[in-house]
């Protein structure tokens, strides 16, 4: 894995209806859905090191610090971009914003781990076989 500090990433998505809060259930307006602009995010920090991750490998999200400062309508494109900026370990922290075409929507800080895909899996599965019979 050859990842250094500063490696960035950007794109970009029209908002559509099914993104708005209203569609998600997050709020009642047709506006972009804090849900929708996070998840979008955090696929912009993926995305930016996910060529760089031996195969079988991935990364998750772990940490999530966002404001949601501005609502965009549905039929307006997103930017969001991110930059890393530490890694300590396997540990990715990254700053993320978003804009849309009249300015800044959100920004925050995001933290994925590097995690075998098998493994990870194997684990999380194993959940099932573990269940609380008293939820």
């Amino acid at each position: 894995m050859n990842i250094e500090k500063g490696l960035k990433n950007t794109e970009q998505f029209e908002v559509t209806e099914n993104l708005t809060a209203a569609s998600l259930g997050s709020g009642l307006l047709p506006v972009l859905s804090t849900p929708a602009m996070i998840a979008f995010m955090e696929g912009v920090c993926q995305h930016s090191v996910q060529p760089y991750l031996s195969e079988g490998y991935g990364t998750v999200g772990a940490e999530l610090n966002v404001r949601h400062v501005s609502a965009t309508p549905v039929g307006m494109r997103v930017k969001a971009e991110c930059e890393l900026v530490s890694i300590d370990g396997n540990m990715f922290t990254f700053e993320v914003r978003a804009f849309d075409e009249t300015g800044l929507i959100g920004e925050g800080t995001h933290k994925r781990c590097v995690i075998n895909d098998e493994k990870f899996m194997k684990k999380t599965l194993s959940k099932l076989e573990n269940r609380k019979q008293s939820f």
